[in-house]
């Protein structure tokens, strides 16, 4: 197959093509007896697996796994795909514990734990978030931390906490439309309306939901170029 109908099965550019192939993510194209670029049923599993794995991968493990491929290692671009599979409950489990914690805190109300106050350093050490993250989500406009009237220091409440560790949980996401949306959504809810929160774990586990079906898309179609490879020439 040519480039421009390959680049065009595929709805990417020629140049996009050409690129992967300079990249090492696609095998070198083979060339006709006039020198022109011949691609084959390998690239197109190749390119497949690229836009599969990709949304929920992220190009830069979807480029190492490809890259394991290409350089007979296909155990290792397995392990990599699993590691990203847990990671990925892993971020689940902690949406599934947020939830539990916001639901105690509504019930415990105005009692004196809800209304405990926490330094920047405590609520770095409770949530393993450096300092300077939560400096810059601050800046970012995520969330807003109170301020001491007399020295000025922030300190935050157990529902700051919450929201904190929401947004550490979009940003161990793959960048996307989706995740710039919920960063928004979560810029917009204020920091102690714990219904407005409780409403963006909702939104977040719903996207968490969608990220393991791509998940699924993109490992089956490393399963089928992994069989392709080992198939007798």
């Amino acid at each position: 197959m040519r480039p421009k109908r390959m680049a065009k099965t595929f709805m990417i550019s020629p140049s996009t093509l050409r690129n992967y192939e300079a990249k090492g993510l696609i095998p070198p194209a083979e060339r006709s007896a006039n020198g022109y670029r011949m691609y084959t049923d390998l690239h197109a599993a190749y390119l497949e697996c690229i836009q599969a794995m990709a949304p929920s991968f992220g190009m830069e493990v979807t480029t190492e796994v490809l890259h394991d491929l290409r350089h007979d290692t296909p155990y290792d671009a397995l392990w990599t795909v699993r590691k990203k599979e847990v990671a990925l409950y892993e971020e689940k489990v902690k949406l599934e514990q947020i939830i539990e914690d916001i639901r105690q805190l509504t019930n415990e109300n105005n009692s004196s734990s809800a209304m405990q106050r926490f330094a920047i350093h405590e609520v770095s050490e409770m949530t393993k978030i450096p300092k300077s993250t939560i400096r810059y989500w601050e800046q970012a406009g995520y969330v807003k931390a109170d301020r001491d009237p007399e020295n000025r220091y922030r300190y935050y409440s157990r529902a700051h906490l919450l929201k904190i560790r929401l947004i550490h949980v979009l940003q161990n996401s793959i960048y996307s439309e989706d995740t710039v949306k919920l960063k928004q959504s979560c810029a917009a809810t204020e920091d102690t309306d714990l219904q407005g929160i409780m409403n963006l774990t909702e939104h977040v586990r719903s996207y968490l939901q969608e990220c393991i079906e791509t998940q699924m898309c993109g490992i089956s179609s490393l399963w089928k170029l992994t069989q392709l490879l080992r198939a007798p020439n």
